[in-house]
């Protein structure tokens, strides 16, 4: 029998990430390395659900973490009816040409149930690492 699922399927986000070093804002000599990424949130579940916070763990090649937390993404907030996406694009920069993000969105259904949203763990990764 499989285990209950954290979040009820009336509410059931699903999130699709992808990123891209960016050599023209980067700076390996000096340790800075700048990735942009692409998230695509999907309302795969029954209700409305409107995006409040963001909260990122950011990982890069030496185990140093950095958590960023705000409300919404990119200055907004949106509501996401079932059936519908929701994409944006943003960045960040590491000390090392590796590393990792992973996280979660702070989701409201219409109703007023919050719930969380998992963001899967994704590559960053510099020039010439990975194929």
């Amino acid at each position: 029998m499989d285990a209950p699922s954290k979040t009820p399927s009336k509410y059931l986000i699903q999130i699709e990430a992808s990123a891209e070093y960016v050599a023209a804002q980067s700076e390996p000599d000096e340790g800075r390395y700048v990735f942009a990424y692409r998230i695509r949130i999907r309302n795969a579940g029954q209700a409305p659900a409107r995006l409040l916070s963001r909260h990122w763990i950011i990982t890069d090649a030496d185990s140093q973490q950095q958590e960023v937390k705000g409300d919404g993404v990119v200055g907004e907030k949106p509501l996401i009816q079932p059936g519908e996406h929701y994409e944006y694009s943003s960045g960040c920069s590491i000390p090392t040409p590796l590393g990792t993000m992973r996280g979660s969105y702070r989701m409201e259904a219409e109703d007023g149930t919050l719930f969380d949203a998992e963001i899967p763990e994704f590559m960053l990764s510099g020039p010439r690492l990975l194929h």
